[in-house]
């Protein structure tokens, strides 16, 4: 959504009655909550299928600290 339409959206906004705020409000926090689940659901996915293909790495601090070194 480019700068226009959410300055668009915010104006319109403003021209609701209070109640309609309000549920405009809670419908957009309710997308965004699921927006979130549905992003980490993703990236567990993407995290275990790594872990199955070993593309994965495991250690303490000290080999994390160097693994980032060497990159």
């Amino acid at each position: 959504m480019d700068s226009v339409s959410v300055n668009k959206v915010i104006d319109e906004y403003q021209h609701l009655s209070i109640e309609d705020m309000e549920y405009v409000a809670s419908i957009i926090q309710k997308q965004l909550i699921e927006l979130k689940r549905e992003n980490l659901a993703a990236r567990v996915q993407e995290a275990k299928s790594n872990y199955v293909q070993g593309l994965t790495k495991s250690g303490g601090l000290k080999e994390l600290m160097e693994d980032m070194e060497s990159d």
